[in-house]
């Protein structure tokens, strides 16, 4: 008999973005798994979860892509406060914000108060950009080759699946060889934070950079949720306000929660950030 898949434990809120239905980069199928097992009285959807941008481009939309979506509609439905932020792929819900769709907030940003009383500012992330410069090759490997190293990567852990290896993103192990897009990241963080000191937070909860993590900068929490693409994580929040990341890895397992990682682990279950 095949064992149970696990459920994840009830969380008091779960942040998840860049999804990228509608692009072939998108890891629908354990996304919808990770739904239907999720237990959480609040949903946080933060941007770049259709991806408009990939369907103008061609018109790709598996039935697993559907039932994501069906999936949240259901969860807003069955009585979970979902809310969702937009972020750059999907800004043409933006004009929406501050309407209510289908059960189901839209918002430009905002602040989420965790359960032991800190702030923190909720945004898709692409807000920093402007903020954040880097080199024409950085921007070369982003716009032209990223979804080739997506599709090289699923290759490659097709055949890691078939020696019996655990999951692996090759498209994140380049972008870690490469100085121009660790400064990125650091800059993006860094940018971020400032956001939320500006308004006396204590810490902000983005996506966008596809690049999960918990961190202190510039003494406030940065929080970031990661993606569907690359990692299949998620931000969660406990009953008690700690918040933590919980990965989902390729063997569609739930695996635990990470507090500070600089590269997500998934073959280890650590513990969740105080």
């Amino acid at each position: 008999m095949t064992p149970a898949t696990p459920r994840a434990p009830r969380t008091r809120t779960v942040f998840i973005s860049d999804v990228h239905l509608g692009s072939r980069g998108c890891q629908a199928e354990y996304l919808q798994q990770f739904l239907r097992q999720i237990d959480t009285e609040q949903l946080v959807l933060v941007g770049d979860i259709v991806d408009l941008w990939s369907l103008k481009r061609s018109r790709y939309w598996p039935p697993a892509h559907q039932e994501v979506l069906r999936t949240i509609l259901r969860i807003a439905r069955d009585g979970t406060r979902v809310i969702y932020v937009p972020g750059n792929h999907d800004e043409d819900l933006r004009e929406l914000c501050g309407n209510e769709l289908a059960g189901i907030e839209i918002r430009r940003d905002f602040i989420h108060q965790t359960a032991d009383g800190k702030r923190y500012l909720v945004l898709h992330g692409d807000d920093f950009d402007g903020a954040v410069t880097f080199s024409g090759w950085l921007k070369y490997i982003g716009e032209q080759l990223y979804d080739v190293l997506l599709c090289l990567g699923r290759l490659v852990q097709w055949a890691r699946r078939r020696c019996g290896f655990g999951y692996w993103s090759l498209a994140t192990w380049i972008k870690e060889q490469v100085p121009d897009a660790r400064r990125y990241i650091e800059r993006f963080e860094h940018a971020a934070a400032h956001a939320a000191q500006r308004h006396g937070l204590d810490g902000v909860i983005c996506g966008h950079i596809h690049r999960p993590g918990i961190r202190d900068v510039g003494g406030v929490r940065y929080c970031n949720d990661g993606d569907w693409v690359e990692h299949c994580s998620a931000l969660v929040e406990d009953r008690s306000g700690r918040l933590g990341l919980l990965f989902f890895t390729g063997d569609a397992r739930l695996i635990g929660f990470a507090g500070q990682p600089a590269v997500p682990a998934p073959a280890a279950v650590l513990d969740v950030a105080a």
